[in-house]
């Protein structure tokens, strides 16, 4: 059994804090408008960019990278939950995204 706190998509609130740690390839295509990119290989050098203080709502494409993220971050004393479903079930869900390459926003 996991001790790991997960939320799906419809439960992430307007304006809450998001953490993605998928390939900047795969960011470039789609991504939530506002989320903190760090992609999972450059997160032990980058963690202390984040706010120990504010609970990280952590995605990856389909979610196992990101439970990876979230396991290495409580570690580290943060607050991190993994989002079921990953950028997979936000773009089914219809959620907003944007994209970095000037084409519509996908996940692949």
């Amino acid at each position: 059994m996991s001790d790991i706190d997960s939320v799906s998509v419809e439960e992430l609130a307007a304006g809450t804090k998001i953490l993605d740690v998928r390939e900047a390839y795969e960011w470039e295509e789609g991504h939530i408008a506002g989320a903190v990119h760090i992609p999972l290989d450059e997160l032990p050098l980058r963690f202390e960019e984040l706010d120990p203080d504010e609970d990280l709502y952590v995605i990856c494409r389909s979610g196992g990278r990101s439970f990876r993220a979230v396991q290495w971050l409580n570690a580290q004393g943060y607050s991190a939950l993994n989002v079921i479903g990953g950028m997979g079930a936000w773009q089914d869900a219809d959620k907003p995204m944007v994209s970095e390459n000037g084409r519509a926003p996908q996940v692949r």
